[in-house]
């Protein structure tokens, strides 16, 4: 989200720079590629490193920023230190998650604090409720969902039949696909568990992409061994073209047993025709609607069964379906009207400043994003 942001963001009016703590990832180079200065501190994950505080202060000299907005739990920690130095004038939290586990003296001191920045974004309504409920009290609130390209995101037949091709999965089989990284929110276990019981079925195949979705992940490797599915799953990896991969299943999944706030991949897969069936984890049911299935978390029989519910309307059901979530996001995500939300809101920030700051603000709002 944060490069889709930046990269449609009206740069005739204002300027980013995105600082990465760790190094510039995946995403780094894309942002890059656009033609947006990108920083990385360099801190190790993990570690307590004051040499990364020394030089996001370097950087914030440098670049002079009217806004710093920062991204997740560690990134606003670091913003929260850096505000108190003097070094950011104005200051925005920009909350991603729920009910995350770990981090609780982070998050301690962040509800603590919570009064201190401009304003807090939250991209769902289940992650305001749950920092609400661990005490966060902002100044104020501000919901933006994530936004999506629904021009670039979409069906498409072509890429369908080659990736199926690529991958040996015959056009008439019934392909699950569950877009996750590895990671115990993303509840695999639950998947697999399911996948067991849908095998059942010849025709049914599995593709799982993501983070550490890869044939080196042993621990990946031994749960699918362990569930007899070696055979039906594919393994794509990290995949940078969503696009290609969504057109090719008939059901997108999500099996999160926590820590969700707005999934991405339900709403990509929708804006591709895809219809969802999705655990009851973050903002799944509010982004689905009536275009999908939503079951309870940690229930490998209740997504089972929301499958079977899905292959059940058969393909014409399954696409009548798609064109119903299409349109769904079409009208709530699309990226054009959530860009103009965070416009409208970066200049809210800076004209709500005290007046001394406020006579400083230019029509070029320069805003500096540090993501974690």
């Amino acid at each position: 989200m944060l490069a889709r942001l930046v990269t449609r963001t009206d740069r005739s009016r204002f300027r980013s720079v995105v600082v990465s703590m760790t190094d510039t990832g995946t995403v780094g180079p894309i942002i890059a590629a656009a033609g947006i200065p990108v920083e990385a501190l360099g801190i190790r994950r993990g570690m307590i490193d004051p040499r990364g505080l020394t030089r996001l202060i370097r950087l914030l000299r440098r670049y002079q920023p009217d806004i710093v907005q920062t991204w997740l739990y560690h990134a606003d920690l670091l913003g929260l230190i850096a505000a108190w130095f003097g070094y950011a004038p104005r200051l925005a939290w920009n909350i991603r998650c729920s009910d995350m586990k770990g981090l609780p003296v982070v998050r301690a001191t962040l509800s603590s604090f919570s009064a201190l920045p401009e304003t807090i974004i939250t991209n769902s309504r289940v992650g305001r409720q749950f920092h609400e409920n661990i005490g966060y009290r902002p100044h104020r609130w501000e919901y933006i969902p994530n936004g999506y390209d629904t021009a670039m995101l979409r069906p498409d037949e072509a890429a369908r039949s080659r990736l199926r091709a690529a991958l040996g999965i015959d056009r008439s089989a019934i392909v699950i696909g569950l877009p996750a990284r590895y990671h115990p929110m993303k509840d695999h276990a639950t998947f697999f568990a399911a996948a067991r019981q849908a095998a059942a079925r010849a025709d049914i195949a599995f593709v799982l992409l993501g983070a550490g979705i890869e044939p080196a992940n042993r621990d990946l490797v031994r749960a699918i061994e362990a569930h007899g599915l070696m055979s039906r799953v594919r393994l794509l990896g990290d995949r940078a073209d969503m696009n290609a991969v969504y057109p090719a299943l008939d059901i997108a999944t999500l099996s999160s047993a926590f820590g969700e706030g707005f999934p991405n991949v339900l709403a990509e897969a929708m804006a591709c025709g895809v219809p969802c069936v999705a655990t009851d984890s973050g903002d799944a049911a509010k982004i689905l609607g009536d275009a999908g299935v939503i079951v309870p978390p940690r229930d490998p029989q209740a997504l089972a069964e929301g499958w079977q519910r899905m292959i059940a309307l058969g393909d014409d059901g399954r696409r009548a379906l798609g064109i119903t979530a299409r349109a769904r996001i079409v009208a709530n995500y699309d990226l054009n009207r959530v860009v103009s939300l965070y416009e409208a809101l970066y200049y809210k920030i800076a004209w709500a400043s005290p007046s001394a700051a406020r006579n400083e603000v230019t029509a070029r709002v320069r805003n500096l994003k540090m993501r974690q």
